[in-house]
């Protein structure tokens, strides 16, 4: 059996299965009509207003979509042109890449340290001459790398923004997974909401599971009106059974039980990932992150990635190489995703990364 690090995607025992389906049927009991219909292309009223109460901003600053990648796609659309610099974090999300450098965007990705976007790195960078038409950060316990914007550069960030005119893109879909410090206010929630230059996106594919495919964009009334525009030449209609369903889970505080379960099960995992990596590969580095579904490890100088990747494959194990995230280098890296995996496979995939390791130094 193939143990895999590769996705993030929660494995089913921490998915609330009995719960999603009451609250399936519970969408079809109470509003029939919405369930089965076209819907408005901002998405479901109810569950604009739930996410509206839970970010403190009014209803028209919420678009909800079939899922985070959707959200992001269409911001993309109504933002970046061809030949516009857009800024990325170093590592990101590979999707992130593929989605601008399809576009024509010029990208520019700054690094990472243990506190997130080196926001030093980013004013100078500004200050020969950058001017990047959107910044996008993923600021909690960040795909890939796992670490946390820190309020301090979350406030530096937002000044540059205004500075120098560029929008933050705060990608979000973890921040509820936290199990370990506490919790670091949203960018959404530090800017001005009279001029804001800060659009939110998050999802439900985290905290609920991915086949609801519901995610959302908080931004300024006049952004969102646009992109619902957009939204209704795109799809008509968003996904009625799955927002209403996700409205009903989230009512009734299963929301919250879910989350609380998947923190718990993940902390356990993330320990157990750490503690593996440190037994059984010497000489790797990584940051123990504190929430979230990855961890980001560099291999000692020796190992290509990109041959270990397939002798990681030849004996059961999925990873995915650290150059998938980055516009050049990373093929000492790996991100490993912690989510998908049970406690007991934990030390068995790292023995085989182990294995393929050694096979590769030989």
């Amino acid at each position: 059996m193939t143990i895999s690090f590769a996705r993030g995607a929660p494995s089913l025992d921490i998915v609330d299965v009995a719960g999603l389906r009451d609250a399936a049927i519970r969408a079809f009991d109470t509003d029939p009509a919405a369930v089965t219909g076209y819907g408005p292309a901002a998405g479901y009223p109810p569950l604009r207003e739930w996410i509206a109460r839970r970010h403190g901003v009014e209803v028209d600053r919420v678009l909800v979509t079939n899922g985070s990648l959707q959200a992001d796609a269409f911001l993309f659309e109504q933002l970046v042109r061809p030949g516009d610099d857009v800024v990325v974090e170093l590592p990101t999300y590979d999707r992130t890449l593929l989605s601008l450098r399809t576009m024509g965007a010029k990208v520019h990705q700054v690094p990472l340290d243990g506190h997130g976007l080196d926001v030093d790195e980013l004013r100078a960078r500004l200050e020969a001459g950058l001017r990047p038409r959107l910044a996008h950060v993923i600021p909690n316990f960040q795909n890939p790398a796992g670490v946390t914007l820190s309020v301090d550069r979350r406030r530096r960030l937002i000044d540059l923004a205004r500075e120098y005119g560029f929008t933050i893109f705060e990608d979000d879909p973890y921040a509820e997974i936290r199990f370990r410090g506490q919790p670091v206010p949203s960018m959404l929630s530090l800017d001005d909401p009279a001029g804001p230059v800060v659009v939110h996106a998050s999802s439900f594919t985290k905290t609920v599971c991915p086949g609801v495919r519901v995610g959302y964009l908080v931004g300024s009334s006049a952004l969102i009106t646009e992109i619902a525009r957009r939204a209704v030449n795109t799809y008509i209609s968003p996904n009625m059974l799955g927002e209403v369903t996700v409205y009903e889970f989230c009512r009734s505080g299963d929301i919250d039980r879910s989350i609380a379960k998947v923190r718990a099960a993940l902390s356990e995992r993330a320990t157990a990932l750490g503690q593996a990596l440190r037994e059984r590969i010497p000489g790797c580095h990584f940051h123990p992150p504190d929430g979230g579904y990855f961890l980001w490890v560099d291999l000692p100088e020796e190992i290509d990635t990109d041959v270990l990747a397939a002798a990681a494959a030849e004996r059961g194990v999925a990873v995915v190489r650290g150059s998938d995230f980055v516009l050049d280098g990373g093929r000492r890296s790996l991100r490993l995703a912690f989510s998908a995996v049970t406690t007991d496979q934990i030390d068995e995939g790292v023995r085989r990364l182990a294995s393929a390791i050694d096979a590769v130094r030989s």
